[in-house]
């Protein structure tokens, strides 16, 4: 199950290579929100979820959604669009288990190992690596294949998620969680609506692909993937799926490659095994509830 948890976990990026050419970004996304809400809500009513009745706490949770799904997936769905390679947008956001590390350390004045420390250098060494692979000296464009500020988006995407995971762990806990899901995509739809509405054309060409990633990105990864991880929990597996993360990366470049062709080369290879090191000793025993949460 927990490897089963990671294998879904990452064909998010893939879902969302695969929808792309047929929908702008924000505008995918509105859609995948709307369809989730819908989805949440009969499984609301069909459990009778618990809904808070405090305004704060509802506060808090669209606060929450506004990081974890709208930066977060707002800025991997922008990075991959403009091009950048869905395997190197996966190894950006994957060192969330190392910002959330230091972030920990700045906000909620946790102490941190020096083994977690040398995780947080090996994955952004790592990261050069494999960023540095993808340089076009000579051209017009610095990266190959892609503009700088998609890098800036996946890097606000990986900051997204890292705040958000600390946020709902200080002022979100204790919620249920099909209501306070709920909440959280509500907020996250309310954001890329205004989006799409003001940025974008919100041209849709309804192919089989995009239908295809739709469902598979609101079936498999905003319902799918949750509920197992919270079977995993519920059965005493967390341990596991935070020992198991770090394989998202690797996972997501492989899917690319057999899927979109993505290679990479010898140094990016290199850059990607040092930045998973990096990740696996920042989530293994010692901070892996803390860090991956």
């Amino acid at each position: 199950m927990p490897a089963t948890f990671v294998l879904l976990w990452s064909t998010g990026f893939i879902g969302a290579k695969f929808g792309l050419p047929y929908a702008e970004p924000f505008t995918l996304l509105f859609y995948r929100m709307l369809l989730t809400l819908m989805c949440l809500g009969l499984l609301a009513l069909a459990l009778r979820a618990r809904w808070s009745g405090s305004w704060r706490q509802a506060g808090h949770l669209a606060v929450t959604g506004l990081l974890v799904h709208g930066a977060y997936l707002g800025g991997v769905f922008t990075a991959i669009n403009a091009g950048m390679p869905a395997g190197l947008t996966a190894l950006v956001v994957g060192l969330q288990p190392l910002i959330t590390g230091v972030l920990a350390v700045l906000v909620l004045k946790e102490t941190v190992s020096g083994r977690v420390w040398t995780g947080l250098l090996l994955g952004l060494a790592g990261v050069v690596l494999v960023l540095a692979e993808k340089l076009a000296p000579g051209s017009g464009n610095l990266f190959e294949g892609f503009p700088l500020w998609a890098v800036f988006a996946a890097v606000a995407s990986l900051f997204g998620i890292s705040m958000g995971t600390l946020y709902q762990k200080r002022f979100c806990g204790g919620t249920d969680l099909i209501s306070g899901a709920f909440i959280q995509y509500c907020a996250a739809a309310t954001a890329f609506g205004i989006l799409s509405f003001s940025i974008e054309t919100r041209q849709v060409h309804w192919t089989p692909e995009l239908i295809f990633a739709l469902g598979w990105l609101v079936l498999v990864l905003s319902l799918g993937a949750i509920s197992l991880l919270l079977a995993l929990i519920r059965r005493g597996a967390s341990a596991q799926v935070a020992s198991l993360f770090y394989l998202v990366t690797p996972v997501t470049a492989l899917e690319a490659w057999l899927l979109f062709d993505e290679r990479l080369g010898l140094i990016a290879v290199a850059g990607t095994a040092v930045a998973v090191a990096g990740v696996y000793l920042v989530i293994t025993p010692g901070r892996a509830g803390r860090a991956s949460s």
